[in-house]
């Protein structure tokens, strides 16, 4: 039976080098990786997901529930916009699609997004959407879920990446507090992580990925789609070994 890749994402897996995609879109890395290893991936993300976005999604979503008794592998691909600027406090942010009328919501929200570069570079990238005690919290707890159930189901996850997002004033000094901790976090867990930051950091600096600074082009997802490949192919590999034995 074909592996599955049970995958929690933010934009990154499924914006391209000119928006967003479909899921099931075969340039997106982490279906690249799934077909590296004749596999499937089962994709749930969005728009600017923190690891808490997707502990909410594991805790609410009864297709994830579904999925998990058929899963060969974890992919944590959350946590990297947990390290960007937030100027206003998530609740406020994320409540402005709430607004009415229409015409009130979309001045606000304009005027918002005029002023985040200002604001990003003026606090200095403070605070972050998640601080990395939360992020790391919250991560725990998407993993601590799972192998409640599934305490075989191996898992994989992401060091943040760099950008030069001019939407957030070139700021991302989130990142730096981030790293460590997730990486500590990972040892702890016997979770191996992909540096998304080693992978696609030229690629986004050199201006080669997405033209908003951010997200990364074909050649981007291919770094990073391969890498996961070679992750998670000795942890399938060791899965099906076992299940064999056993």
């Amino acid at each position: 039976m074909a592996p599955t890749l049970l995958t929690f994402g933010d934009s990154l897996s499924f914006h391209g080098p000119d928006g967003p995609y479909p899921a099931d879109d075969e340039r997106l890395w982490p279906n690249l990786a799934a077909a590296a290893i004749g596999g499937r991936t089962e994709l749930f993300a969005g728009q600017g997901w923190t690891s808490r976005d997707a502990f909410w999604a594991l805790a609410g979503d009864p297709r994830i529930w579904a999925l998990l008794p058929t899963a060969d592998v974890l992919v944590l691909g959350v946590g990297s916009m947990d390290t960007l600027p937030s100027p206003l406090p998530t609740y406020l942010r994320e409540g402005l699609r709430y607004l009415r009328p229409d015409a009130l919501r979309r001045f606000v929200r304009a005027r918002y997004l005029a002023a985040q570069p200002w604001l990003a570079r003026v606090t200095r990238g403070r605070p972050v959407a998640l601080p990395p005690a939360l992020t790391v919290h919250y991560l725990d707890r998407i993993l601590g879920s799972i192998r409640a159930l599934r305490p075989d189901l191996p898992a994989v996850g992401v060091l943040p990446p760099v950008h030069r997002a001019a939407s957030y004033g070139l700021v991302h000094t989130g990142r730096l507090s981030a790293v460590p901790a997730i990486r500590a976090w990972g040892a702890r867990a016997g979770v191996p992580l992909l540096d998304l930051a080693d992978l696609t950091g030229e690629h986004v600096l050199s201006g080669r990925g997405n033209p908003d600074g951010m997200h990364w082009g074909w050649e981007g997802h291919a770094r990073v789609g391969a890498a996961l490949a070679d992750l998670v192919a000795p942890l399938v590999a060791r899965k099906t070994d076992e299940h064999h034995v056993g």
